[in-house]
């Protein structure tokens, strides 16, 4: 079966077209965003990171492979698995854009989720 795919994409930019179901990923609500128009299907908060993983990691690149192990970790927990499930049973009928709020768009937890979807 083929699968949709899986996009990334910060929340503050304009969404895309082809965008499919959009998803926040972030365990916090993005500063500047209102929930009106922020255009997601679904804010998915329980499969963020912890607090102190998040706390922990503090976008500091040098941490970036613990974080990413640490986080997988994390997403094998029973709240973290029905989230990633819910994320799986989507991605069957729709494409998925997953959103977050970080600066970096290569060293933020939806690029760990990303990959584990597409195992």
């Amino acid at each position: 079966m083929t699968q949709n795919p899986v996009c990334l994409q910060r929340i503050y930019d304009e969404p895309n077209e082809n965008g499919g179901c959009r998803v926040l990923v972030d365990g916090l609500w993005p500063r500047g965003i209102s929930k009106d128009k922020s255009g997601l299907d679904l804010w998915l908060r329980e499969i963020a990171p912890s607090k102190d993983l998040r706390r922990w990691f503090n976008h500091d690149v040098s941490r970036w492979e613990e974080f990413r192990s640490r986080y997988e970790d994390e997403l094998g927990q029973p709240e973290r698995q029905q989230a990633l499930e819910k994320l799986k049973t989507l991605r069957k009928t729709h494409s998925l854009t997953l959103l977050y709020a970080a600066r970096d768009r290569d060293h933020n937890n939806a690029v760990v989720l990303k990959d584990v979807l597409d195992r």
